[in-house]
């Protein structure tokens, strides 16, 4: 796999080159590995509703074609976009996801924190109270607030588009969280979004990038 650190780059022109790698790609085309941060942005998946969207104010709500509904992105938050052949590497959808989301649980645990996977819930959880506890998430969550006691870290979105993938999944560093209080996380009203630095862990958007990065090319 061909890892590609792009810096901080503009959201659009990154999702049409992303598009335009997929398009182009031949049975024999190397996967690639893009990580990025980018400038503030709202994107809407393609189960998005607008009425998730509550005050954009100074920044842009941008459609895509991946799955999911709105989230935000901006610097601080590492962005890992796997361009990769599933039917190359022999496995589904299902696995793709989960290879992505087991990838952020190795590289939370690399700073010590305990990610939790939430059930029909894509993206990655920690214990708010306490993040670095080691204990499972028991039993069923409460059907009222399934994300009692947590806090998202990181959000995945994805396309599949002749057996190949673009986006991917999004981790909090250290960023500015207020945008997140201007929408539904997700689709999720009162999801409580987190970063690294907000649960004690001091690292750097190139350290995180370089960890997530391993974790992904280790098991895609």
């Amino acid at each position: 796999m061909d890892i590609r650190l792009l810096g901080r780059v503009d959201y659009l022109p990154t999702y049409e080159a992303m598009q335009t790698f997929t398009a182009a790609r031949l049975p024999d085309t190397p996967d690639e590995l893009w990580l990025c941060e980018h400038p503030p942005v709202f994107t809407q998946g393609l189960a998005g509703q607008a009425s998730h969207v509550l005050l954009t104010g100074d920044i842009p709500v941008l459609q895509t074609n991946r799955g999911g509904q709105v989230t935000f992105h901006g610097p601080g938050q590492v962005m890992a976009y796997p361009l990769v052949n599933l039917q190359r590497a022999g496995y589904y959808v299902k696995e793709y996801v989960f290879k992505l989301e087991e990838s952020v649980i190795r590289t939370l645990a690399h700073f010590g924190v305990t990610g939790h996977r939430v059930s029909g819930a894509p993206g990655i959880y920690v214990r708010l109270e306490d993040p670095f506890s080691h204990a499972a998430l028991v039993g069923p969550a409460p059907a009222h607030d399934p994300f009692k006691g947590l806090g998202k870290i990181s959000a995945l979105g994805i396309k599949v588009s002749r057996h190949c993938t673009y986006h991917g999944a999004a981790l909090n560093v250290k960023m500015d969280l207020e945008p997140f209080d201007r929408i539904n996380p997700c689709g999720y009203a009162g999801l409580k979004t987190v970063d690294l630095s907000t649960i004690g862990v001091e690292t750097t958007w190139d350290e995180a990038a370089h960890v997530l990065a391993h974790q992904l090319a280790t098991r895609l």
